[in-house]
């Protein structure tokens, strides 16, 4: 009887230690280099599916814009390969290759977008420094500066 009372001080006053109050400081920690990498997407005037001339231009921008983002996507979150062949493909050549890439990209800017023969082309830029701020809005990265119990 005598140790089953001796536990159970020993669980309550342990227990009341969850009871205390406590303020916890925390801090932001920002990184300490800020890398901007850069994209260049083409696009050909020639493949855009449309009736005139300025129809095509605008189509072709607006693809090499995409072409710039997912170089930009391919950049921060690397791609994806998929690849499969049997022996008998390995043989004839059939190698089947799949590639693809998956990622939000924010704060990207274009930087010029021009024609090159045939083609459009956009120059894109990401400045980590403008990610930063612009996930810190969100959903800020901390770390506890200091803990006060009472």
């Amino acid at each position: 009887m005598r140790i089953v009372f001796i536990f159970l001080s020993l669980g309550l006053l342990s227990g009341c230690s969850m009871f205390y109050d406590r303020e916890v400081q925390w801090e932001t920690v920002p990184p300490k280099t800020f890398p901007v990498i850069k994209a260049v997407g083409y696009a050909p005037l020639a493949e855009q599916k449309a009736d005139s001339a300025e129809q095509r231009m605008l189509m072709a921008i607006k693809a090499s814009k995409l072409e710039a983002y997912r170089e930009l996507a391919e950049q921060v979150y690397g791609q994806k390969v998929d690849y499969k062949v049997t022996m008998q493909q390995a043989v004839i050549g059939n190698d089947k290759l799949k590639a693809s890439v998956q990622g939000i990209i924010k704060g990207a800017r274009v930087v010029k977008t021009y024609p090159v023969g045939e083609f459009y082309a956009t120059e894109m830029e990401l400045d980590f420094k403008q990610v930063y701020e612009i996930y810190q809005n969100s959903s800020p990265v901390r770390r506890i500066k200091s803990v006060k119990y009472y």
